[in-house]
């Protein structure tokens, strides 16, 4: 339908070194309360899921035994020169939501980073499970809205990423993108898939997941060792059982997942013009995984 802004340009120029850098503190996560995702719900053969992890983002601030919180200063991360800060103006919790948020300051600011400081106006809010959760399989639910704009400029993310390159360097060992949301194409959000073979499946993507801007919606992966299904407000939008598996048999979806949620500026047709509002923020009423 139109070129999109692709996750991959994320990936190669950010997540790699944003992992090598969370690899080489060594933190250990701190224990944490057994996770409660509410009622309990059921498999289609009748089992109960078991629930993994929850964050209803209750109180007033992030809850670090669970979330990792990234920064350009320590990962030298930065998809379009914006500065990702561990700061509550673009990472906060309050009224049983997190907000992540991508803002324009009025002047430009010094953003220091391992690989050269450098200038912007831009900050953003990025977090991530590195070193606190991972799963291979399951079912994984998040409850989000995304921002109320019309405008290009700024992209969101519910995405997830693996805890090791086992299958060699991005692509070969995937990428999940649940959801991701671009100002340009506000009326929609796109899943899909990336791996080595993604390039010739036709089930790697969805432009045609429509949303109404502005208004809560919840997104669902069901991952299983045979098939990947994610779908928004009970429909599907993405299946895909055939990736493609090489000498690795079920290769790369078969290996722990680290979960991700991102508002960044947008790239390419999305980037930012005269237009693009000052904030944009992403809302996440709960996140919750079940095995």
């Amino acid at each position: 339908m139109y070129a999109r802004v692709p996750a991959w340009v994320r990936a190669v120029t950010g997540v790699v070194a944003l992992v090598a850098a969370m690899t080489a503190t060594g933190v250990a996560p701190a224990a944490a309360a057994a996770p409660n995702c509410g009622p309990t719900i059921y498999k289609t053969d009748g089992a109960p899921w078991v629930c993994t992890f929850a964050d209803d983002f209750t109180g007033t601030a992030l809850d670090r035994t669970k979330w990792y919180v990234q920064e350009t200063a320590t990962s030298g991360y930065s998809t379009a020169g914006e500065c990702y800060i561990n700061d509550k103006s673009v990472i906060a919790v309050g009224s049983g939501q997190l907000s992540l948020s991508t803002k324009r300051a009025g002047y430009l600011k010094t953003c220091a980073s391992p690989r050269g400081s450098f200038k912007t106006k831009y900050t953003a809010g990025s977090i991530n499970t590195f070193n606190t959760f991972s799963q291979a399989f399951g079912r994984f639910e998040f409850r989000a809205t995304f921002p109320n704009s019309k405008q290009p400029g700024h992209q969101s993310a519910i995405w997830m990423w693996p805890i090791a390159d086992t299958y060699g360097l991005w692509p070969y060992s995937g990428e999940i993108d649940i959801a991701e949301w671009y100002g340009r194409y506000y009326d929609r959000a796109i899943p899909s898939l990336k791996y080595g073979g993604m390039y010739t499946d036709p089930n790697t993507t969805n432009n045609y997941c429509m949303l109404a801007v502005g208004q809560p919606h919840t997104f669902v992966l069901d991952w299983s060792p045979t098939g990947i299904t994610i779908s928004y407000d009970g429909t599907v939008c993405l299946r895909n059982t055939q990736w493609f598996t090489g000498i690795y048999g079920t290769a790369p979806f078969d290996k722990p997942f680290m979960l991700a949620l991102t508002q960044i500026l947008g790239t390419g047709n999305n980037a930012p013009t005269w237009l693009t509002p000052s904030t944009s923020t992403m809302k996440v009423d709960w996140v919750r995984v079940w095995s």
